[in-house]
């Protein structure tokens, strides 16, 4: 065989072999990229975990589609005010009792070294003081809401 031809075999069979290994590599890392609702879950239980905990008050609540639940809050910290807000689809049980509870206090968390970054509900906490007449309420994720209704 031609030494030109064997040349550009072996640089033609490189390139095809690089090509499919970035191909690999991009694939894998998209498959292993998290979703915008994991990444929101894994910054709540965050704070959860090692969070402060501060008064704060409800100002709004808005719920512009089905499914779409957004409150708006209020807090303080060291005499600095910060109003901020959270998407509550993932806790339909809270987002209910919230409703009723615009203009009032309730328990804020927020991570001691951003102060902006703050939660008033996740997965395993709530600063919403149940609602008369609901004693007891647990927050639902609504994967697990989900799942309750098709028991059902």
């Amino acid at each position: 065989m031609d030494p030109s031809i064997r040349l550009l075999v072996t640089l033609a069979a490189s390139v095809v072999t690089i090509f499919l290994a970035v191909w690999i590599i991009v694939r894998i890392r998209k498959w292993r990229r998290k979703s915008p609702e994991e990444i929101e879950r894994q910054r709540r239980l965050d704070i959860n975990h090692r969070g402060r905990i501060v008064a704060g008050q409800i100002l709004d609540f808005h719920e512009s589609e089905p499914g779409s639940r957004l409150v708006v809050y209020r807090y303080d910290i060291a005499g600095v005010t910060y109003e901020a807000a959270q998407d509550l689809d993932a806790l339909p049980t809270i987002s209910t009792l919230v409703q009723r509870r615009v203009g009032r206090v309730v328990s804020v968390k927020f991570d001691p070294r951003i102060p902006t970054n703050s939660i008033i509900a996740c997965e395993q906490w709530s600063g919403v003081p149940e609602a008369e007449g609901n004693p007891g309420a647990e927050i639902t994720p609504l994967t697990s809401a989900a799942e309750a209704v098709e028991e059902a």
